[in-house]
């Protein structure tokens, strides 16, 4: 998917989106927070979206989001107004690919639902490698694509919609694992109906 493609997408979007995909999502978005949660100083959320799990990070962390949709974005600082989030530091517009962030800054990266969706998944993983500290945390949550079954052959039926859907149905894992850096620490299915996997990675 290309830029104009996802900002097209996400415009359309955006107004239903918590309703719709966030319900969808729900779960896999509590057991990523949790993971976030036992751990402490800065978080990144990479695409943040319209905000539905800032509310549910503890108040002992510090919150960046970033997102590329100023859509998605107006919502999510809409919510931490209303709601005084404490816990977020700062929302910002920004490429996936191209963090504005020192090497080694945060604590824990997190990134949901997002790897299929980014165009050069590799380089936004190289990113968020490279913004995490020695010893640090990456919490990705995302739909693999599968090798055989009946969800094999619904993903590559949708493939062809990727820009429509604003996200890849087709997305092979193999594509966010080259980093030599990141390490599995820990993967398990989601629901519903295995849909969605969790990953946790640990940075040497």
């Amino acid at each position: 998917m290309d830029l104009d493609a996802i900002r097209t997408s996400y415009r359309r979007w955006a107004p239903v989106y918590d309703s719709t995909f966030g319900r969808i999502t729900r779960m896999g978005r509590q057991r990523a927070v949790q993971a976030v949660n036992r751990g402490r100083g800065r978080v990144l959320e990479v695409g943040v979206g319209t905000g539905l799990s800032l509310s549910s990070y503890a108040p002992h962390l510090e919150v960046t989001g970033i997102d590329y949709s100023e859509d998605m974005l107006e919502r999510a600082r809409k919510r931490v107004a209303a709601e005084k989030l404490t816990q977020v530091h700062e929302l910002r517009q920004m490429d996936a690919r191209t963090l504005d962030f020192p090497d080694g800054h945060f604590d824990t990266v997190v990134a949901m639902y997002l790897v299929s969706v980014v165009p050069e998944p590799e380089r936004v993983m190289a990113e968020i490698a490279r913004v995490c500290r020695p010893g640090g945390q990456v919490i990705i949550v995302n739909h693999f694509a599968r090798d055989e079954g009946l969800l094999a052959w619904i993903e590559r039926r949708f493939a062809p919609l990727a820009d429509r859907l604003g996200w890849h149905p087709d997305f092979c894992r193999s594509r966010i694992m080259g980093e030599p850096s990141l390490q599995v620490a820990e993967e398990r299915r989601m629901a519903p109906f295995g849909l969605f996997t969790f990953l946790r990675l640990e940075k040497a």
